[in-house]
């Protein structure tokens, strides 16, 4: 009995022992974190998305107490956290237009199969299996890497079978992004609904073979625009938001309707007649001001 009751007391002291060391231990080792951190993960999504770069939330408030991401980074949280954040900084957030994920792919069942994948429903997985089914390189594989990426429901695959983003579940994470192999997600202004639909960067008959909606580069678009906010770089039309208006001409004359939202025939029809008018009207006026002036109207070049 006596040796127990040894056993017992010699064990309830080392335990205090060691847990006075391991006490002392922590006051010394304790690595001091700044309250503010608290503060900012308390303002952020609580989704760890993980589409600010960071292991989670709780790396993203790290962070921006750091002074290593803005304040801004946590797009899921919005403006009004965003300007919470800023003030528990002491900083000022510029807060601009609110984004949305956009895919720009409008393949789908349009695009050419090279063969039928049957492997794991994945986009990576399909991506490593001879570059993908797809005969075009930049078309969406449809196999919804980035349905499981997102952590707010914005996605899903249409019935084309190309992903499409619900804009009003959307909070531009870009963890979509992230999981797409192909890098067809981008974010997009949410009030710029005129939007190029693809990425195939090849030109003419070698895009129109790999896909039926695919750009071919023709440059209509570009030449149509009055604002300069569409061109044709590395053989895909690109917009430039901060010069579009949103007027639609470019969706009037694109042939393969690659351009959102796509114009319907009788739009197309009805464009080419105001042209046509636009045109013959402006021939006229330089006919009547030829005569005018005595001298022959110029000849179109």
């Amino acid at each position: 009995m006596l040796n127990v009751l040894s056993a017992v007391l010699v064990l309830g002291l080392l335990g205090a022992l060691f847990g006075a060391l391991l006490a002392v231990a922590s006051k010394i080792f304790e690595v001091k974190k700044d309250p503010r951190e608290e503060a900012v993960l308390s303002k952020l999504a609580g989704a760890n998305c993980g589409g600010c770069g960071y292991p989670g939330c709780a790396g993203c408030a790290a962070a921006i107490v750091a002074g290593d991401a803005p304040v801004t980074a946590c797009a899921p949280a919005g403006a009004d956290a965003a300007a919470a954040i800023a003030e528990i900084m002491g900083q000022t957030a510029t807060v601009g237009e609110r984004e949305v994920a956009f895919v720009r792919c409008n393949g789908g069942t349009a695009a050419v199969k090279r063969f039928e994948y049957v492997g794991v429903q994945d986009c990576t997985a399909a991506e490593k299996v001879a570059a993908g089914p797809l005969d075009c390189a930049w078309g969406c594989l449809g196999f919804g890497s980035c349905v499981k990426a997102c952590q707010f429901g914005a996605m899903s695959i249409g019935a084309n079978g190309v992903a499409v983003v619900d804009e009003d579940k959307c909070t531009d994470c870009m963890a979509c992004a992230a999981a797409c192999p192909r890098k067809l997600i981008v974010s997009v202004p949410v009030s710029k609904k005129v939007r190029v639909l693809c990425l195939n960067q090849e030109k003419g008959k070698a895009a129109m073979t790999v896909c039926e909606n695919s750009c071919i580069g023709c440059g209509l678009c570009e030449r149509e625009c009055k604002k300069d906010a569409i061109h044709v770089v590395d053989g895909i039309a690109s917009i430039d938001y901060a010069k579009c208006i949103n007027c639609k001409l470019c969706t009037k004359v694109c042939p393969r309707d690659a351009i959102t939202p796509a114009a319907t025939p009788e739009e197309k029809e009805k464009y080419k007649e105001v042209k046509k008018k636009a045109a013959e009207a402006k021939k006229k006026a330089a006919e009547v001001a030829a005569a005018k002036s005595g001298k022959p109207a110029a000849a179109k070049k």
